[in-house]
């Protein structure tokens, strides 16, 4: 089992950038694919991004390609969201999750462990 954490979150003015970690515990952090995911108010959860184990493949939702980055650094088991551009309609919680042994995954129920998430605030 893996526990997760983000960190990052907070406000910023449209326009601005902000760059979210997710620290996972234990030594198993390459076993898992990861994924950000965020939820707005009165909205469901929808994907963001998602990187396979090694990092070599990642993905992205249509909304924010070319705007977002995910990564990871398997040797500090951590996976980060790089935010650039940032617009009023990316408010939300953003979460962090992990898939075992996954290929890498846009579904939220291939995600078997998730962290509580951290804020993201966009003014306009």
């Amino acid at each position: 089992q893996v526990q997760l954490v983000e960190s990052g979150g907070g406000l910023v003015q449209a326009g601005g950038s902000l760059r979210l970690s997710c620290a996972a515990s234990g030594r198993t952090f390459s076993r898992y694919a990861m994924g950000w995911f965020r939820q707005a108010p009165g909205k469901e959860r929808e994907f963001v991004a998602g990187i396979s184990r090694t990092g070599s493949t990642t993905y992205y939702a249509d909304s924010v390609k070319g705007q977002f980055t995910i990564s990871r650094d398997n040797a500090k088991n951590t996976v980060y969201l790089q935010m650039n551009s940032l617009k009023p309609e990316d408010t939300g919680v953003y979460y962090c999750a992990a898939d075992l042994y996954g290929p890498g995954s846009d579904a939220h129920a291939k995600y078997e462990f998730w962290g509580q998430g951290t804020q993201v605030t966009v003014s306009s």
